[in-house]
This record gives C-alpha cells, structure tokens and sequence, in this order.
C-alpha cells in the first residue's frame, strides 16, 4: 500500500522506517506547513512528493493510507479531512482530545468504508500478551501500580519561558502528561482487567493549564489500580501487579519489553523470555 505522512518528527522517521521494513508499504509522500521541511524530509526518505496543502495531499490518487503524526489538538480535522477522501488512516497516540471526536470520526471511517487505527503499540508487544496470558498465575488481584514517569526532555525549555513552542506543555496543543503519557498506562490497565468501574484524576498543573504530572485511580471490584504518569520527574523503577499468589513487574508501560514473576510464597523470581 503507498502512504503518506503528515509531521516530520522522530516518532514519523520510526513509522517510515518500521514501515520499509514491513515490505508492504511504500512511502508516497510526506506533509508540512513548511516548505523547506517538507522538502528535506522527503529526501530523507525518498518520497516520491510533498505538500504543504493537507487538501492537495488529500486529493491524491495514489496515496492510500495517511499515518499522521500531528500535534494533539490537530488530530482531530486533519484525520476528518483524509476519512472523508477515502484514505485509510493511522493517527499517533491520543488520537482525540474528546469522545465526541472519536464517535464522529469512527462513523466517517465506517460511511465512506475505510479504516482508522490509533497507533497505540503497547499493547501489542509479545510481553503484553504474554502477561495477559498468565495474570492468572498471581491469583486473586489485590493492587497495581503502573506508571510512566519520564523527564520531558522539553520542560527545560517551558521553564525558560519558551511556552507557545513546547506544544506537549500547551492547552491549545492539548499537551500534557495523561495525553501524552498516561495514554499508556491507561491502555495497559484496561488492557489488562477491563474498564473499570470509576476513575479519578488528581493532576499536578503547570501554570501553562496543563497536568505536568497526575495521579489516576481506577477502582475495580476487587482492588484499585494506581496510574502514575509525569514529563516532569523520571523514575526508572518497573510497574507491578500484586496479586495473592504473586507480583508480576513490567520494565515500562510504553515499550513492554521485559516481565518478571515473584512468587508470594518462596520470594522466587522468574524472568520471561521477550518472546
């Protein structure tokens, strides 16, 4: 299938490069309100053309799929924009800053018979399904505790005073940590015990009007499970899963790589292989 891409990040060099090497996508075109961008990441890329008219690029016939990789808050219109020019479409986590949003677009998709992803890939990574496959082995939950806590390399900048530049940290971008973070660990949770019953969010805001960092309790029948994201401080301690047999821990909730079982009895510890 050929693709387009609209943002000229890191995270839009990885899907390219994830994308090659799937060998069943072929980069078409890329996107950006600057010309000279957009130009120098097309030839980084050898694609085939560029635009800075999202209109034009959604008028193109040969591009089938558009990965788009925009600030939060544009999500919304740009991802309307090429469901509406029957492009399939995968949109860079959060993919909407409202379920009215979600609903709205999930129908045009389905109108005009295309699809749309959410480029959410945590829970799609071989440990993720293996934990989910053996949660049973710790027996009855009691507590969780996940969390991604990771020092904005960004925040520097905010502190400085740089705000209207460092989107992750602006209301109008729809910035901050449950966004850009906490989706994460909200889509381990849920991922693995379901929707819970209620959840509360107590954030810690920025003068910006944005959480820097939160706390969000998900209360279950049996046990509450504690969400701990922040851009503003770093820990590099793993998730747990307490359970009455024993305590699974994960490295990290975005790039679930690693699984440790410790049983409650014997304090033994057993690593699972990545695979």
């Amino acid at each position: 299938m050929h693709f387009a891409t609209i943002g000229t990040s890191k995270i839009t060099d990885s899907f390219i490069e994830a994308a090659n090497k799937s060998r069943k996508m072929v980069l078409s075109a890329v996107y950006s309100r600057n010309k000279e961008k957009a130009a120098a990441f097309a030839s980084k890329h050898r694609a085939e053309r560029w635009y800075t008219s999202l209109e034009d690029l959604a008028q193109a016939d040969d591009v089938e799929v558009v990965y788009v990789a925009s600030p939060n808050a544009l999500h919304f219109e740009q991802v309307k924009l090429m469901l509406n020019s029957n492009k399939h479409v995968i949109c860079e986590k959060p993919i909407f800053t409202t379920l009215k949003e979600y609903d709205q677009a999930f129908a045009i998709a389905e109108n005009h018979g295309v699809f749309l992803f959410e480029a959410i890939r945590n829970i799609q990574t071989p440990v993720f399904k293996r934990l989910k496959q053996e949660l049973h082995r710790a027996g009855k939950i009691r507590s969780s505790i996940l969390k991604l806590i990771q020092y904005s390399s960004r925040y520097d900048a905010f502190l400085s005073g740089d705000i209207p530049n460092v989107f992750f940290f602006s209301p109008e971008f729809a910035g901050g940590a449950l966004e850009d973070l906490g989706v994460y660990v909200l889509y381990t949770a849920v991922g693995l015990f379901g929707k819970p019953k209620a959840a509360h969010y107590y954030p810690v805001m920025l003068p910006s009007g944005v959480d820097g960092s939160g706390t969000l309790i998900l209360e279950y029948d049996d046990f509450v499970c504690t969400l701990l994201c922040s851009k503003i401080a770093h820990s590099s301690s793993p998730s747990e899963i307490h359970g009455e047999k024993g305590t699974f821990s994960i490295n990290s909730t975005s790039d679930i790589a690693k699984l440790q079982f410790t049983n409650a009895h014997s304090k033994k510890n057993r690593d699972h292989p990545n695979r």
